[in-house]
C-alpha cells in the first residue's frame, strides 16, 4: 500500500488523515495498526480515511491504533472538518460529516483563510443502558440503574464491580460510542493504564468502553483523562469530555456550560438541554504531510 497522508491533531489526540477522494487504501485495518506505531509507523492515535459521502459533504471513516472500527472521534473530526476546508473540498463554513454514529453539524471558525478552530454538534447524549451498551445481566456483579427524569432509569454514579476487590463509581453515558466516568481525588496520580484495562474489557460492557478518570475542580472546570478502547490512554477524547459533561451535569457537579482540561489541552463543552444537544469547541492542527509505502 502506498498513500499520501496529512497527520492532525486535536489538542494531542492524533490522526493519519487520507484524502478517500483522491486516494486508495487497499486494507484500512492493517494500515491503522502500521500507521499508528509510534516507533516504526508515522504514529497516531489511529487512521481516519475521509470519504465521499452521498448524505453529507464527506464521511470519515475512522480505525483505532489497534485496527478497531471506531464509530465517533470529537476531536478527529474537528481535523476532518479543517481538512476538507483547508483544501478545498468543502468552501463553507458549516459543514456536515457522516459517521457510524450519525451525521454531525460542524461551524468552523476561520482564519486567514484556514480554520482555526472548529464547534461541533454532538448530538444528544444516550443514557439507556442498552444502547450504550451496557449488559446488566452479566455476570459478577452488575450496576444499579438510577431513575433520573426525564431520562428514566440511567447509571449515574453508581457502583460498578471492577474487581472482587475493587468497586468504584461510574457514569455511563454514550456519544456514539460507549463512556463510564469515573470520579477519583487525584487524576495526575490515578493509575489510568491499569484500572483503564480493567474498565475497557470488563464483561458489562459487550462492545468495551473509554472510561474518564475525572476530579470537579469546581462548576466550570474539570480535570480529565482518558482510557480509550482500542488505543490506550490519549492526551485527549472529544467525545470523552462530551460524556463528562453530561456525567457532571446529571449528577449536579457542573454548570451546563464547562471546560474540560485534559492532558493535551482544553474543550469547551456545553449541553443545551432545550435542543437536547451537546456541543463541543476545540482547535484542529495539521502536523504535516506526507507519502507512506506500506
Amino acid at each position: 500500500m502506498r498513500f499520501a497522508f496529512t497527520k492532525m491533531h486535536g489538542i494531542g489526540n492524533d490522526y493519519v488523515y487520507v484524502n478517500g477522494f483522491t486516494e486508495t487504501v487497499e486494507d484500512p485495518v492493517k494500515a491503522a495498526v502500521l500507521v499508528s506505531d509510534r516507533h516504526f509507523g508515522i504514529g497516531s492515535d489511529g487512521l481516519i480515511i475521509i470519504r465521499p459521502s452521498d448524505r453529507a459533504d464527506c464521511e470519515m471513516e475512522m480505525y483505532n491504533a489497534d485496527g478497531s472500527r471506531g464509530k465517533m472521534c470529537g476531536n478527529g473530526i474537528r481535523c476532518v472538518g479543517k481538512f476538507v476546508y483547508d483544501n478545498r473540498i468543502v468552501d463553507r463554513e458549516v459543514i456536515t460529516v457522516d459517521t457510524l454514529a450519525g451525521i454531525k453539524t460542524l461551524r468552523l471558525n476561520v482564519k486567514d483563510g484556514l480554520v482555526d478552530t472548529v464547534r461541533v454538534d454532538m448530538g444528544a447524549p444516550i443514557l439507556e443502558p442498552s444502547q450504550i451498551p451496557v449488559d446488566l445481566s452479566s455476570a459478577g456483579g452488575a450496576p444499579e440503574c438510577v431513575h433520573v427524569e426525564p431520562f428514566g432509569e440511567i447509571l449515574l454514579n453508581t457502583e460498578i464491580p471492577v474487581t472482587e476487590s475493587l468497586t468504584m463509581r461510574g457514569t455511563c453515558v454514550s456519544m456514539g460510542n460507549p463512556h463510564c466516568v469515573v470520579p477519583v481525588e487525584d487524576v495526575a496520580s490515578f493509575d489510568v493504564e491499569g484500572i483503564g484495562k480493567l474498565f475497557e474489557n470488563h464483561p458489562i460492557f459487550p462492545e468495551r468502553v473509554n472510561t474518564e478518570f475525572i476530579h470537579v475542580e469546581d462548576r466550570k472546570n474539570v480535570r480529565m483523562r482518558v482510557w480509550e478502547r482500542g488505543s490506550g490512554e490519549t492526551w485527549a477524547c472529544g467525545t470523552g469530555a462530551c460524556a463528562v459533561a453530561a456525567a457532571c451535569i446529571l449528577n449536579g457537579w457542573t454548570e451546563p456550560s464547562v471546560t474540560v482540561h485534559l492532558l493535551g489541552g482544553d474543550l469547551q463543552i456545553e449541553w443545551d438541554r432545550q435542543k437536547d444537544t451537546i456541543y463541543m469547541t476545540g482547535p484542529a492542527v495539521r502536523v504535516f504531510d506526507g507519502v507512506i509505502d506500506l
